[in-house]
């Protein structure tokens, strides 16, 4: 959940390791710090709040600034309130050591207590400290390098962790190590240079070669040498592979919008085209999958789907299940990442397994993958990040492509998740003959079309907007769908907790009369999708219910809707498609609609409290 950034080499370390945790704030943003070595002494300043208050500490300080080794770190607080004291980074006892952490380290209370009857004085409440003052008693104990002190360290301990670790005392070297939880190494030419983050954003500009560590991995990075990878448990060696980085800097800078939950909003219509380039050949009428066509029979002859996700992404795989079995007809079944971990599930050799992640670190997901392999099942990954350990982790999958998504609230990674889902729907749907090859042919006409329609109906940015400034003081929400948009009314609700602190709540519309319905009065907005397919009269009848008890509503209706424009008190209209493909369209209303209250009531959407990009721990 926490950024780390770090940098040795021959440039000033400062305004690299600064940009770097601004590039990762998303990751977590309660409190942060930055350690800049200067030859002899380590430079320390940290503080509770944004990496924006860290330069106010640091901007006009020299002294802390010189230097070209340098760690930092933005937290996401899990042991320890978020202040200055338990910000990162963290020094050992004797004050040559210091480390920065992202994870949990489950034991650490009973590693305290050993380390206490030792003589050993705690400064903060977190793990980390602990974790350091380990590493340091390791060293010295052992009479070991760093590297060794670390490894014999990490051996002991149990939880999660990515952790960059530094001796004042081997000021060419910094020791890096996973389990987890994120790390990538940027190896600079010539080996001159090196940039360890939890991501690769921080070092784009730098170097496009970079190397990720795999679960119980460290490294040893040294100026001027090759980096030296090993197991933690065993020392094997590892040999490195260098990846070269897709993404570019233009990706992750806001482009002259106000905040990149917008940008990210408005860049569905291009996301959406990239997840389609190269699969969805219309005019050839079929779709090309090699991760589907190498492993179709798997599919055809599962017994069932189980897909596993978390928040969002749980989202598109309710999606997935009405559209796998509609066109497919295969079962399926939709889990939580984290229940389906804990409760012992019955998976079987033939199972299938689809995990949704936009990081591709979502710890809960990843524990659930390692469960459903262990049991024979096969595991298929959805994820947008390359190289991500989901990625590295599943038999097969395929990537989302929707470019970096800064925003914590996801937007443009849940349309990509559905496109990518409703190919494979449709590649299985046309594979056992659910589907005639006229229906299969008018779906990918249909699809073809969704990013200009997207484009378009981007263009009612204001018309939503003043929806907003009229329920943007409402204390409760509804938000009701049917069917295939069942999940989008979900998602719809999520995004305005997420984002504004609003409470609302998703429903199936024909649920409402079993509960909800006594939560309506005049001061409770549904806002209710009612697309002309499918279920129609069926929303209709639910919309007159809510009208009959003074409810206000607004309705996502189809282009040309004339019945609920009747009874409704605002209509957003979306353009025509396939019932199965509206997801696609009715969930941008309601991203704009929950990016415009929220910034009417004045909150940080990009970053909203007690939130995280990636969930990479427990």
């Amino acid at each position: 959940m926490c950024g780390i950034s770090a940098y040795i080499g021959f440039r000033e370390a400062y305004p690299i390791v600064i940009n770097g945790l601004k590039r990762l704030e998303y990751r977590g943003y309660d409190s942060t710090g930055i350690m800049i070595f200067d030859g002899e002494e380590m430079q320390l300043s940290k503080t509770k709040g944004k990496v924006s208050d860290l330069e106010l500490i640091t901007d006009n300080d020299e002294v802390r600034k010189k230097g070209n080794i340098g760690m930092g770190h933005t937290r996401w607080a899990t042991h320890g309130v978020p202040n200055d004291v338990n910000s990162h980074p963290h020094f050992s006892q004797s004050g040559d050591l210091v480390i920065v952490h992202n994870g949990i380290i489950e034991n650490y209370d009973t590693i305290k207590k050993e380390l206490i009857n030792r003589g050993y004085i705690f400064k903060s409440d977190t793990d980390t400290e602990v974790l350091v003052s380990l590493i340091e008693e390791v060293k010295k104990r052992e009479n070991c390098k760093l590297g060794q002190a670390v490894q014999l360290a990490l051996n002991t301990v149990i939880g999660a962790y990515a952790i960059t670790v530094f001796d004042r005392t081997k000021p060419d070297e910094i020791v890096v190590a996973r389990l987890g939880s994120p790390i990538a190494i940027g190896v600079g030419e010539d080996n001159k240079e090196f940039f360890i983050a939890s991501d690769a954003s921080p070092f784009i500009e730098y170097t496009k070669n970079a190397i990720y560590l795999e679960d119980e991995e460290m490294a040893i990075i040294k100026i001027g040498k090759k980096v030296k990878v090993h197991k933690i448990h065993d020392d094997s060696k590892v040999d490195p592979i260098i990846q070269k980085l897709q993404m570019n800097l233009e990706q992750i800078e806001k482009g002259g919008y106000d905040h990149f939950m917008l940008k990210e909003i408005h860049e569905q219509p291009k996301a959406i085209t990239d997840t389609f380039r190269g699969r969805l050949l219309a005019d050839k009428n079929m779709i090309k999958m090699s991760s589907i066509d190498d492993n179709l029979d798997r599919f055809l002859n599962a017994n069932r789907i189980i897909i596993i996700a978390c928040g969002t992404s749980w989202h598109a795989g309710l999606v997935a299940e009405y559209l796998i079995e509609d066109m497919a007809r295969i079962p399926v079944e939709v889990e939580y990442a984290s229940e389906f971990r804990y409760r012992n599930p019955i998976i079987t050799d033939k199972d299938i397994v689809i995990a949704i992640s936009q990081s591709g670190e979502t710890a809960d997901t990843l524990a659930a993958i390692k469960l459903a392999k262990s049991k024979g099942a096969f595991v298929y990954g959805v994820c947008n990040v390359v190289g991500s350990s989901i990625a590295r982790e599943t038999h097969s999958g395929a990537y989302t492509h929707a470019g970096p998504e800064i925003g914590v609230a996801s937007t443009k990674a849940f349309t990509t998740q559905i496109t990518v889902l409703t190919l494979i729907a449709l590649k299985l749907g046309k594979a056992n003959n659910s589907l005639t090859d006229d229906a299969f042919n008018n779906y990918l006409h249909k699809m073809q079309l969704i990013p200009k329609q997207v484009q378009e109906l981007l263009k009612i940015d204001e018309h939503v907007k003043s929806i907003a400034a009229v329920y943007k003081d409402a204390t409760n929400c509804l938000y009701l769908g049917r069917g295939f948009n069942f999940p989008v009314a979900l998602e719809g609700a999520l995004k305005l907790k997420e984002i504004s602190y609003i409470h609302a709540e998703g429903y199936p519309a024909a649920e409402m009369k079993h509960g909800p319905i006594a939560l309506i009065d005049e001061n409770m907005p549904t806002f209710v999708i009612a697309t002309k397919k499918g279920h129609y009269e069926k929303v209709v009848s639910n919309i007159q219910e809510i009208k009959a008890r003074s409810g206000k509503i607004i309705a996502i209706v189809t282009k040309g809707d004339t019945q609920v424009r009747e009874i409704a008190d605002h209509v957003i209209e979306i353009p025509e498609t396939e019932e199965a493909l509206t997801p696609l369209l009715t969930t941008i209303p309601f991203q704009l609609l929950s990016y415009h209250i929220a910034v009417m009531l004045g909150k940080n959407v990009d970053q909203p409290r007690n939130l995280a990009k990636s969930v990479t721990v427990e």
